[in-house]
């Protein structure tokens, strides 16, 4: 009998722990993000558990699925994008999203395996770029940057090759998926490459660019983004605080991006 009254309470204790475990779960902060951002992420969710702050990384593998799961509600925040890139998916599915606060923002390079410089380019070169409107736009910058084209007047990130007015050494344009740049390192002659996922893959040294993009276009600072509906969530303020200024997640970009980014908010 004594054994009977004591089972009670501990069962209820535990469905109690259950269920207040269960809430915890529900009243995590989910964030959404891709393999190149994922590392310092990791040390800012690490923080925010010290603060009392639950915190649930969920990585995505390519770059529509985290504004699709954004907005269903899926998960609170997304950081991967730039406002250009938010903006065209905006103009493509409709979606009802709003950049919350800057990150990093990543330098893009053109990297050759075969050449030292862009006067060694042959005449039809290959150049890989990114495949998607406005990263490709990106990349058609950086080869008007490194002098190599001329682009017209004003286009700027929303260039396309239609928008090219000159290419004296009639480059070849290849468009990549822009996660799989840094496989045609081995094939084109110049790519245009993201050194967060050169660093991934290891395969050749990110800081080896003939050129860098560098704050030549504050437009490409990383967004966290939200549904606009979640923008007076204090559970999002305070883990981006965390993340901006959190000397545990400086240390954490420092060794995943070396010299190749810069904080967006400081600049």
């Amino acid at each position: 009998m004594l054994k009977q009254f004591l089972a009670r309470p501990v069962a209820a204790l535990a469905l109690s722990l259950g269920l207040l475990g269960a809430a915890q779960a529900a009243d995590a902060l989910k964030v959404g993000t891709t393999a190149a951002f994922a590392i310092p992420l990791e040390a800012a969710v690490s923080e925010a558990k010290k603060q009392g702050l639950e915190v649930e990384l969920i990585e995505f593998s390519d770059w529509i699925a985290p504004n699709v799961s954004l907005a269903s509600g899926d998960i609170d925040v997304n950081y991967f994008q730039h406002i250009p890139f938010l903006e065209n998916a905006k103009a493509a599915a409709g979606f009802d999203l709003v950049p919350f606060a800057p990150g990093i923002i990543n330098n893009v390079g053109l990297y050759s395996k075969k050449y030292k410089s862009f006067d060694e380019l042959p005449q039809g070169a290959s150049v890989a770029i990114a495949n998607d409107p406005i990263n490709s736009g990106r990349g058609l910058q950086l080869l008007a940057k490194a002098g190599l084209i001329t682009l017209k007047p004003g286009v700027g990130y929303k260039a396309t090759e239609d928008d090219i007015v000159s290419n004296p050494k009639q480059l070849k344009i290849l468009q990549v998926e822009a996660v799989q740049l840094v496989r045609a390192y081995d094939d084109a002659d110049l790519v245009q490459g993201y050194p967060a996922y050169i660093r991934l893959a290891n395969t050749f040294d990110a800081t080896s660019a003939l050129l860098f993009d560098g704050l030549d276009h504050k437009e490409y600072v990383i967004q966290f983004v939200i549904r606009p509906q979640n923008k007076d969530d204090p559970r999002l303020a305070k883990f981006i605080d965390i993340y901006q200024h959190s000397p545990a997640v400086r240390a954490a970009l420092d060794k995943a991006h070396g010299k190749l980014y810069q904080p967006g908010w400081e600049s």
